[in-house]
């Protein structure tokens, strides 16, 4: 069983003594399944990249950005949405931690 608040806690305190802003630790991994938790601090942005086959983004701290296909959307904490199928990217619009679910080939 993990505690999330906890691991929260402490990718936020890693990601601000980084010196990319950021930390990230994956914590479950079952076959194609993986979930990992991100913690990054304010401005602190996720390249574009390819999507998974299918994912979710659950927010449990602060406020991001989801850009895709040239839009962005806000994300607060509390907020879970399926991540775009095309190149996305993510933006920390104050710290912020999520929780990635990605399932890959």
């Amino acid at each position: 069983m993990l505690d999330l608040t906890a691991l929260a806690d402490e990718h936020l305190a890693a990601a601000r003594t980084a010196p990319h802003g950021r930390s990230a630790h994956l914590v479950m991994h079952d076959g194609v399944l993986r979930q990992t938790v991100i913690a990054l601090t304010s401005g602190t942005s996720l390249d574009e990249h390819n999507a998974p086959p299918a994912a979710s983004l659950q927010v449990l701290r602060g406020r991001v950005n989801l850009t895709a296909a040239g839009r962005a959307e806000e994300l607060r904490a509390g907020t879970l949405r399926m991540i775009p199928k095309e190149r996305h990217g993510l933006t920390a619009l104050e710290d912020a931690v999520v929780l990635l679910t990605a399932v890959n080939d």
